[in-house]
């Protein structure tokens, strides 16, 4: 499973969480910071229930 962090939250993290969620990034690290809510999901393929 991969986690997707709200740009809230630091990218600090983000090292910390790669062994228990390899994968797992900031949306400021993938330049999504000023995207809308709904070209972030349609944009990584989130679905709903996944």
């Amino acid at each position: 499973m991969k986690l997707l962090l709200d740009e809230n939250l630091s990218r600090r993290i983000i090292p910390f969480l790669q062994n228990a969620y390899p994968g797992s990034t900031q949306i400021a690290l993938i330049n999504m910071e000023t995207a809308s809510d709904h070209d972030k999901v349609i944009g990584l393929g989130i679905r709903q229930g996944q």
